[in-house]
């Protein structure tokens, strides 16, 4: 059985909902994987919503570790997490260092962060095959989800999409792990793209912001593909389909060197209906 490690600072519904999604999937069968540890960077007590979401990891009988961030941070005096390098500064690394000491009986497959809001460093990453979510196809914009998508706009893109990377001391920059794409011309996207351009998008931004219909629409696009993608993502781990080399390379069932794994087609399968054509 494939063994999964779960990284989370559980602070809302998104997560406990992507819990629950790989959850039903584990219990159906469909997923034959079980997660070996549930990490979270706050302590039991320091958020109404975070408690909601540790219960619910008791409920489901998954081990859990918790280790606050925000409570080291204070016993150590520090302000800042980076340094002038711009790498980790030593109290970071040693946050990791004590969360991978208490993960010590547990050897996972594969780690999924899951609204863990943390930058994981260099010797944590090394450690584990942690893989993250981006909402944009591998060629796609960086940032936020909401960044991307004015990006998108900005330069007249054709399509967009939502990836899984592997987690790196580099916010966002580690190698594509697998991926989805999907076309924003065509229907339902045409008459939005012709409105927007009919001022600047600037003006756009100040007076619509995120509810111009293009902005919605293609947030809409991702956003029912982000669940389908990590557990399709997790089943592809779980088949060998896609594996991380002892050098953090992703390969293909083959061992061939791929710049992440298409699953462009189950994801469409997956999100047939849910949206209109």
């Amino acid at each position: 059985m494939y063994k999964l490690g779960w990284f989370s600072t559980a602070r809302g519904k998104g997560s406990r909902g992507l819990l629950k999604a790989v959850q039903a999937s584990i219990a159906s069968g469909e997923l034959d994987a079980r997660i070996e540890f549930f990490f979270c960077s706050r302590d039991p007590g320091e958020a109404e919503t975070t408690d909601t979401t540790l219960q619910m990891v008791r409920d489901y009988n998954i081990p859990l570790v918790t280790f606050s961030y925000q409570k080291f941070k204070a016993k150590v005096g520090a302000t800042s997490p980076g340094s002038e390098t711009g790498e980790l500064a030593e109290w970071r690394l040693a946050y990791d260092r004590e969360v991978m000491a208490r993960l010590k009986d547990f050897n996972p497959d594969l780690c999924v962060l899951a609204g863990y809001m943390l930058i994981v460093g260099k010797e944590m990453c090394q450690k584990y095959n942690m893989i993250n979510l981006h909402p944009a196809s591998p060629t796609g914009p960086a940032g936020t989800w909401q960044e991307v998508i004015w990006k998108l706009i900005e330069t007249d893109a054709r399509e967009s999409g939502v990836m899984m990377h592997l987690v790196t001391p580099e916010l966002d920059r580690g190698p594509v792990v697998t991926y989805c794409t999907y076309p924003i011309r065509g229907k339902p996207f045409d008459p939005y793209w012709i409105d927007i351009k009919k001022q600047s998008l600037a003006q756009v931004k100040k007076e619509q912001g995120e509810n111009n219909p293009l902005f919605k629409t293609i947030r809409e696009q991702g956003y029912v593909r982000e669940l389908p993608l990590i557990i399709t993502t997790i089943k592809a781990f779980s088949e060998g389909r896609v594996k991380i080399t002892a050098d953090k390379k992703v390969v293909d069932a083959h061992g061939r060197a791929i710049h992440g794994y298409d699953l462009t087609a189950e994801i469409n399968e997956r999100v047939k209906g849910l949206l209109p054509a």
